[in-house]
């Protein structure tokens, strides 16, 4: 247990070191914003880029892994939105977010080095796979899932679906992570090396991505904080960290994935819930305060449920 800790650790004391310098003043809180803005636009597209196009994928096809983590991703949605209307008495909109929060990984920050630190090129592999569509399924079924809450609670004529996929198309098409996995699946598909210096600099570009990434999520934690709803945010966190991991292995172990994917898949579900179930709180006006708080959280816990899936999975 203790060598596993000590290979998981580096990743959060990142982390910590990114809060810490904008804690004490040391840097600037924009300059974290800054930092973000490379990696989110620049750093992890060319990493995504780089591995999908020199990954081999022996063959395999992504359908059986993209099962597995999505069930588990609907079963503890479903949990948490059924306890939070159950249990907690909240609206349907933050039962919703409850579900967001719950379920949503931070793939990108946290995922990407960690599973290129413990699991390896495979584990970046079958990463990439699921980046690949992670953000657009996430991303449709809170907007649907959130627009329906809103028609229960207010009673707000249903928009329509033209002006949906045009919004979605917006959204996605701005997105630099679809241009790395675009660019990088097409490159496989050419069957061409990278090689001289072309490759050189995108390998340079990558061996940043992830430090970066981790620094800047820290730099941006003191935006968040605990911001109330702490019981909602325990039970979503408790369901994040312990059930969607739980869940991933079952469903990994039961369609027959390969260890390393099965690894890469259990550790990416038991990151610290991502971000974007902020964002999606605060683009819909609901449950901000308990989707910062599951940040913290579950950021704050990660270390603990990172060490024990990575030495429970060998």
């Amino acid at each position: 247990m203790l060598a596993t800790a000590q290979n998981v650790l580096p990743v959060f004391i990142l982390i910590f070191t990114g809060w810490l310098m904008v804690a004490t003043g040391y840097l600037r809180a924009e300059a974290g914003d800054a930092l973000s803005n490379f990696v989110f636009k620049l750093a992890v597209p060319v990493l995504l880029f780089r591995t999908i196009a020199e990954a081999d994928f022996h063959g395999a096809f992504p359908l059986r892994l993209w099962i597995a983590y999505f069930s588990a991703v609907a079963v503890v949605w479903a949990i948490a939105y059924g306890l939070a209307i159950t249990v907690f008495g909240v609206n349907h909109r933050m039962a919703t977010v409850a579900g967001v929060s719950s379920a949503f990984a931070n793939t990108v920050f946290v995922g990407l080095p960690l599973i290129d630190r413990i699991v390896g090129p495979e584990g970046l592999v079958a990463l990439s796979i699921l980046i690949a569509i992670h953000l657009p399924v996430m991303m449709i079924a809170s907007s649907l899932l959130i627009e329906q809450a809103e028609q229960r609670d207010t009673g707000k004529p249903k928009g329509s679906w033209v002006e949906f996929c045009a919004s979605l198309w917006r959204n996605l098409s701005r997105n630099p992570l679809v241009f790395g996995i675009i660019g990088g699946g097409l490159w496989h598909l050419l069957g061409v090396r990278l090689e001289g210096v072309p490759a050189t600099v995108i390998q340079q570009i990558s061996q940043i991505a992830g430090p970066a990434a981790l620094l800047s999520l820290g730099m941006a934690m003191r935006r968040y904080g605990f911001s109330g709803q702490l019981p909602l945010s325990l039970t979503a966190t408790l369901l994040k960290l312990v059930a969607l991991p739980a869940l991933v292995l079952a469903f990994a172990t039961l369609l027959g994935l390969s260890d390393e994917w099965r690894r890469a898949l259990v550790l990416v579900a038991a990151v610290p819930t991502g971000v974007n179930a902020w964002l999606i709180a605060s683009q819909f006006r609901t449950g901000e305060p308990m989707a910062a708080s599951t940040i913290t959280l579950t950021t704050g816990f990660g270390v603990v449920s990172v060490t024990f899936w990575a030495f429970l999975l060998g």
